[in-house]
């Protein structure tokens, strides 16, 4: 998941112009400034979310500035959606324009992991910079908002709160370092693995600790009050933080120890194992479950209806879980051909896809050529934010934005 500063600002704008009162008996007031950030002061602290509702009322399906332009909207996300999870897979198993399938790279530490112990941080390094995005953005931004009162802008914050599958979302990010560190998906034990390896050692006791921490940190996301877009000042929340922070803490103790791993071959193999048992499978079942999705979207463009709405909903939601559980290894093909970004930007310039809807003009998803994104600094290019543009108008969140509206699938009535 790619935050881009640029939209982020773009999306703290939209807040301010769309926050709104509207609440169901079950809900307190929203007592909002003129800045649009919510004051309230009497709620009791850490036990309950004033629950902004988010006005979608000029972006509803049946709203004659946009119902022209929805169907063929969602269906060119979700064609962009299919190719590129079929280049991410090809990409990793074949090769793109002539070059080394990378499972080929990586499977023989080459170009730039000049050793079987270089590609094991890797693999760490994938599986703490997800435990650390968890915890500290994904949960952490939107809580660290509510606890200043931006009350509107922490809502605005939650990823995947369309549909109200964010906990979803996250215990799945999870579950991708407890696939990495295990080397298993679907059922199918790597037979050789990190794990594995620590506890034929005289490390057993690190490995425990991990496998501890990572069912820790799934417990504690999924033990979050749901839905989290509604419960972000819930004590629940820091509970979920700290078990990402010491799940973090855990995968860093281990990766110090890399540099002292002297079984060659059977870091080879672990490696082998972690791309055959763990990275294809899933690339192959991402690829496969939006190839099902854009098919499910044509459908409801071709016959737009309340059950072709909420069955495309729900091939979303399949097609959502393939990409969060490979969050742990987002480093080559997808990192270097900007597909991460290009599939899962958040959050969104919710204005720009307005006019998109309202105009029926889909080239602004398009971007071609090398792709380049911020610099370690934080720092874009034009040519990086006017791709960041694109990319905040294409995705799963804006198919999201599409489907869904206040965590149930739109409907034509």
């Amino acid at each position: 998941m790619k935050k881009n500063i640029l939209i982020l600002g773009l999306t703290a704008f939209a807040a301010v112009l769309t926050s709104c009162s509207n609440k169901d008996d079950n809900e307190p007031a929203n007592n909002g400034n003129e800045n649009g950030n919510n004051t309230e002061t009497t709620m009791p602290e850490g036990t309950s979310d004033p629950r902004v509702v988010i006005n979608e009322t000029d972006a509803d399906y049946n709203d004659a500035r946009y119902k022209a332009n929805w169907g063929n909207y969602a269906e060119a996300v979700s064609s962009h959606l299919k190719n590129d999870a079929e280049t991410l897979y090809k990409a990793w198993n074949e090769g793109l324009d002539g070059e080394e399938a990378f499972k080929t790279t990586f499977k023989q530490a080459k170009g730039a992991y000049n050793s079987y112990n270089a590609c094991i941080e890797q693999i760490l390094d994938g599986c703490i910079d997800i435990a650390n995005e968890v915890g500290e953005s994904k949960i952490g931004d939107p809580r660290g908002k509510w606890e200043n009162k931006l009350y509107t802008e922490a809502v605005y914050a939650v990823e995947s709160w369309y549909s109200y599958h964010s906990i979803q979302d996250y215990a799945n990010n999870i579950r991708s370092i407890r696939n990495a560190f295990n080397c298993t998906y679907g059922g199918n034990q790597g037979q050789h693995s990190l794990a594995a390896y620590l506890a034929k050692g005289t490390q057993a006791g690190l490995a425990n600790n991990v496998n501890s921490s990572i069912n820790n940190a799934i417990a504690a996301i999924e033990g979050m009050a749901a839905p989290f877009r509604s419960h972000i000042g819930n004590p629940t929340v820091l509970t979920a933080m700290d078990a990402c922070d010491k799940l973090k803490s855990a995968l860093r103790t281990l990766k110090a120890q890399v540099e002292n791993f002297e079984d060659e071959e059977e870091l080879k193999n672990i490696v082998a194992d972690y791309v055959d048992v763990v990275v294809l499978p899933t690339y192959r079942d991402l690829a496969t479950a939006n190839a099902t999705l854009h098919t499910a979207v044509q459908q409801l463009r071709v016959n737009p209806s309340s059950a072709t709405f909420e069955a495309a909903a729900q091939a979303w939601m399949a097609a959502r879980q393939p990409w969060e559980s490979s969050e742990a290894f987002l480093f080559g093909p997808v990192d270097k051909l900007g597909l991460d970004p290009n599939m899962d930007s958040w959050p969104l310039d919710q204005d720009a896809i307005k006019n998109v809807l309202s105009s029926g003009d889909f080239s602004g998803m398009e971007w071609a050529g090398e792709y380049e994104g911020e610099d370690e600094d934080g720092n874009m290019s034009q040519r990086a934010e006017e791709i960041a543009e694109a990319q905040s108008i294409r995705g799963f969140h804006t198919l999201e934005f599409l489907l869904f509206k206040n965590g149930q699938p739109r409907t034509t009535e």
